[in-house]
């Protein structure tokens, strides 16, 4: 076991240790990086994954319900933990809800469980970015416009590629080829850019980014736990389940919390920090998910 954890994870750090090797080195400007990922990549990934007939929607509607119990069961959790500490909610809550299922759960998702695991956990990744930009920036900001949802490339990604899944319609082998190829591409994108985000790492704000790098992962793995019998879902379901709920915060939440201004520097903390404490709770997680 322990050595199938080990081949699971390490190219997946090694890979994030090399972005922020080289980040440290040359200080590279990741906005352009950043755009090309979400608006480019990103969407060729998730119509791709969707589209693919390794992906069955009825199959795993109740991991997709189960993966939304988690997100909103995390942030019931993690509520009265922000008020203990005399946090603004809005800082500490979002960070809890809204995992990185991007950067670290679709390789990690890939190397365990193969083509069919890693269509679910896009599908799961979609579904946690759809209600990150909706429930999510409404929990910040109260008057936050959802008109803007329609104007992401992810966005629609997501309906065309729902509605594949649901139908299958015919797909020419190049087009199919050719959104697999580019998407593929954001996975190595966004490990290289995470690490990279490491070093952005703020310790003034420590205590409050260990505390989140602790809640996130143990809220996540608590509600996959308690979800996956009531939800009655089979062992590979069990296991992406659990896989979702021990990743650490997303970076999502640094760059919505900057678009919003609210306290971005303590949320660049919880979010970093807690990519950090993602060396105890993901061999953890697949321990669990792999038995």
């Amino acid at each position: 076991m322990l050595e199938r954890v080990l081949g699971i994870i390490l190219p997946v750090f090694s890979i994030i240790a090399l972005g922020w090797l080289y980040g440290r080195r040359a200080k590279p400007d990741m906005g352009w990086v950043n755009r090309l990922s979400m608006n480019v990549l990103a969407p060729a990934l998730i119509f791709s994954a969707l589209a693919s007939k390794d992906f069955n929607i009825y199959e795993n509607g109740r991991l997709i319900l189960a993966s939304i119990g988690i997100v909103l069961g995390s942030g019931l959790l993690a509520w009265p933990i922000a008020r203990w500490l005399h946090v603004d909610p809005r800082t500490f809550v979002p960070p809890m809800m809204f995992n990185n299922c991007g950067n670290m759960g679709l390789p990690l998702a890939a190397l365990a469980f193969g083509p069919s695991g890693f269509s679910a956990m896009v599908a799961v990744f979609t579904i946690s970015n759809l209600m990150h930009f909706t429930v999510g920036a409404w929990m910040i900001d109260h008057h936050a416009r959802f008109g803007r949802l329609l104007q992401n490339p992810m966005v629609w990604s997501t309906i065309v590629g729902f509605a594949f899944a649901l139908v299958h319609p015919p797909l020419p082998e190049w087009a199919a080829s050719s959104f697999k190829i580019v998407g593929e591409a954001l996975i190595p994108m966004m490990l290289l850019s995470l690490g990279v985000r490491l070093l952005d790492v703020r310790w003034s704000d420590w205590r409050i980014g260990v505390v989140g790098g602790l809640v996130c992962p143990l809220t996540g793995m608590g509600m996959a736990v308690l979800l996956s019998p009531l939800l009655g879902l089979d062992a590979a379901q069990w296991g992406l389940l659990i896989l979702f709920g021990c990743l650490p915060p997303a970076v999502l939440n640094f760059m919505v919390a900057e678009q919003f201004r609210q306290e971005p520097g303590k949320v660049a903390s919880i979010v970093l920090i807690g990519n950090m404490l993602s060396v105890v709770f993901v061999p953890l997680g697949l321990a669990l998910a792999l038995k």
